[in-house]
Order: structure tokens, then C-alpha cells, then sequence
């Protein structure tokens, strides 16, 4: 084999390009999540007449991802990336507008359809790392879904500080972060008319029509990546979304949730600068199994104290376990499929993926304000709970090895 042959392909204009706008998005459309998710719970527990309820409002954005990802899958099939990044932005504001109406008429129900809508967002946002790999050689791929995903470290930075400055700026509590989500997603979306990814082309006739859904989810890879995506992320989800009423349960009160919420943010994305190469050098496989036992010792650490040092270590590792599990899995996923299976196969991760993130986040709320006497009850139930997913995470890993060594590295 020449020299030529062996050479990776060029990383052209056009993908630099559009990495580098797929991680300004990251960044500052994603700001969005660590506000919502570090404010939500708390104006949740104020709104609701039932503290088991307190974090519905977050798993109404989680539900309505899911409910909307075969939707924009199809959305960005037909009409391209830019198309759906576009309406995401839109419907991110249009969630900001009606939560930030249900905090001014103390109504539940209002803030909880402004979450819902936020949730076609989120379902956009998930979108970005694919994106990442539309234009990118085989070879660049993995690193260009971790540059990608390496944007959300502004997002950890930015996102919480605005919490800090706005959260009791008007004179209805939070009311001022939902007018700061309006900006963000206002701003936001100006930039996806830069980006350049080509819509797909339609099918001609003759064309293969590619597996169907059942045939998918029955390929080996594609299942353990699935699991493996859906319990990193739904577990994070879980302990995440728990952490600023654990927090401030136990008696933090002066901005500390915010700070442990921007440290678990940062441990998502910080890693993804050398995520891609790790995973070219060790293999997905490795990569993802090293995240579910990162994502045990957050477990670990949680359950053995509630001083600000065990929240910040546990959401730490949270965050890194995530962004080893998640990657590896979207990688290990953007490599079973071809052109033809792409919107389906993306459309349909993403719906199992957040569909069991939405029953995680309900259940959050649950274990925590409702399986005990006090917040450290409550807390220690959540992380408990991680336990049996961990486990069908990794068996589906090590039967994936069993089965065949070689598809496993994939």
C-alpha cells in the first residue's frame, strides 16, 4: 500500500467550517440546558402543590425530546440540518416565553407546557453531534463528534454563571434566567444560516431502501449502542436532575447548587477535547465500559456523604462517566449504519434514548422528595438506583464481546 493510499483523507474547508459552528452552538444554544436544569427543579418545588412533582417540569423537556426525534429526524432528512437546528432555536425561545409566563401566574401547568416546548430544543441539540459527522472522513469522525460535544464546556461556564446574575433579578424568582433562555435561543439561531452541511439526496427508485426498524434494533451493534447511550445518559439525567434539591436540602444555600451544576457540566465536556482519540486508539468498546465504571464510582462517592466535597466529586465523575459512555456509544452507533438507515437509525436512538431519560427524570423527583424522611434519604435512594442499569450496561457490553471480538471493537 503507497504512502497516499495509507494517508488519512483532508479535513476541507467546508468541515472546519461547519465543526466550528456545530461547537459554537454547543456553547451558547446549549447554555441553555445547565440554566433550565439547575433552575427548573427549584421553581418546580415552588410551583407544584406536590414536592413529589418537583422536577416534572424537567422531565416534560426530557419527554417532549423524545416525543419530537423522529419528527426532527425527518425534518433535517428533507430539509436539512440548518433546517431543524433552526426550529429547535425557535421552539427553545417559545419554551423560555411560556415558562417564564407560568412563573409570573404561580401556575404549574403553564410552566410545564413551557417545558414541553423547550423539549423540541433539547431533540435539536442531540442532533448536533450527528451533524458533526455528516461531512467528516471516517477517520476525523469520532474526533469531530467529540470537538463537537467538547463545545458544551463554555455551555458548563456560561450557563450557570447566567443563573447566578439573573435568577433573582425581576421580582418573580427565576423569572429573570427564562428571559436570558429567550436571548440565548433569539441570538442563537443566526447562526445556523452559516452552516453548510447538503440536505440528502433523495432516493432514486432503484435506490436500496435500507433495514427497517426491527432489522435495525436486531443488529448487534446498534442494540448494545443504544443501551449503552440510553443508560449513560438516563443516569446521568437521574443524579443531575436530583442534585440542586439534594443540595440545597441539605442545607447549601448560597449559590453552591449552581457551582456543583457548572463543575458536573464542565466533567461532561472537558474530556471531549481527548475523547475522539482515545476511542480511535482503545476502541469504542473500552471507551464506553471505562464511562459505566465511572459512572459506578459517582454512585459510590454520592452514597458515602453529603458534604459539598462528595456532591462535587460524585457530579464530577457524573459528568466525565457520561461523556465516555455517551460518546463512545454515538460513535459506536454513526459507524452500524449506512446513508440510507442514517434519519431512521438517529431518529430512532434518539427516541429510546430520551423515552427512558424522560422515565428517569420523573422518577428523580420521586426517589428524592418521596422515598424518605429528608433530603440525605431521598439522595441516597437516586444513587442506589443507578445499580441495575449499570449492570444491563455492561452485560449487553460483554455479551456484545463474547459474540464476536472484532464487531465489538467497531
Amino acid at each position: 500500500m503507497t504512502d497516499a493510499a495509507a494517508s488519512p483523507a483532508p479535513i476541507t474547508p467546508q468541515v472546519k467550517r461547519n465543526i466550528f459552528i456545530l461547537i459554537a452552538a454547543q456553547a451558547f444554544l446549549g447554555a441553555q440546558m445547565p440554566m433550565i436544569f439547575t433552575v427548573g427543579g427549584l421553581a418546580g418545588q415552588q410551583l407544584a402543590s406536590n414536592p413529589c412533582f418537583a422536577t416534572l417540569p424537567i422531565t416534560l423537556i426530557v419527554l417532549g425530546s423524545m416525543l419530537a426525534a423522529q419528527p426532527m429526524s425527518a425534518l433535517m432528512q428533507k430539509y436539512g440540518r440548518a433546517a431543524g437546528f433552526f426550529t429547535g432555536a425557535v421552539f427553545g425561545g417559545m419554551g423560555g416565553a411560556i415558562s417564564l409566563w407560568g412563573l409570573y401566574e404561580s401556575s404549574f401547568l403553564i410552566f410545564c407546557l413551557g417545558s414541553l416546548f423547550t423539549g423540541v430544543y433539547m431533540s435539536a441539540h442531540g442532533f448536533y453531534r450527528f451533524a458533526a459527522a455528516d461531512t467528516a472522513s471516517p477517520e476525523f469522525r469520532p474526533k469531530a463528534i467529540s470537538w463537537v460535544m467538547a463545545g458544551g464546556l463554555l455551555a458548563a461556564i456560561i450557563g450557570p454563571q447566567l443563573v447566578k446574575v439573573t435568577k433573582e433579578a425581576m421580582p418573580v424568582l427565576f423569572a429573570g434566567t427564562y428571559m436570558g433562555v429567550i436571548a440565548v435561543n433569539a441570538i442563537g439561531s443566526l447562526m445556523f444560516f452559516a452552516l453548510d452541511i447538503p440536505k440528502p439526496k433523495p432516493p432514486a427508485a432503484d435506490a436500496p431502501k435500507g433495514r427497517s426498524k426491527m432489522e435495525l434494533l436486531k443488529d448487534p451493534v446498534i442494540a448494545v449502542a443504544i443501551i449503552c447511550a440510553m443508560v449513560s445518559y438516563a443516569l446521568m439525567n437521574l443524579v443531575m436532575t436530583s442534585t440542586p434539591l439534594a443540595v440545597v436540602g441539605c442545607g447549601f444555600v448560597n449559590g453552591e447548587e449552581a457551582d456543583i451544576v457548572s463543575a458536573h457540566v464542565l466533567a461532561m465536556y472537558v474530556p471531549s477535547f481527548f475523547t475522539g482519540h482515545l476511542i480511535a486508539r482503545f476502541g469504542t468498546r473500552n471507551i464506553v465500559a471505562t464511562g459505566l465504571v465511572i459512572l459506578l464510582g459517582a454512585g459510590v462517592v454520592a452514597l458515602t456523604g453529603v458534604t459539598l466535597a462528595n456532591f462535587f466529586i460524585a457530579l464530577v465523575l457524573l459528568g466525565i462517566g457520561w461523556n465516555f459512555g455517551f460518546i463512545g456509544a454515538t460513535t459506536m452507533l454513526a459507524g452500524a449504519y449506512d446513508d440510507a438507515e442514517r434519519g431512521r437509525v438517529q431518529g430512532l436512538n434518539d427516541m429510546i434514548v430520551f423515552g427512558c431519560v424522560t422515565m428517569a427524570s420523573l422518577a428523580s423527583g420521586g426517589l428524592m422528595n418521596c422515598s424518605g424522611g429528608d433530603a440525605q434519604a431521598g439522595w441516597q435512594a437516586v444513587n442506589l438506583a443507578m445499580a441495575p442499569f449499570l449492570m444491563l450496561a455492561g452485560g449487553a457490553l460483554l455479551w456484545l464481546a463474547l459474540r464476536d471480538p472484532e464487531e465489538a471493537s467497531v
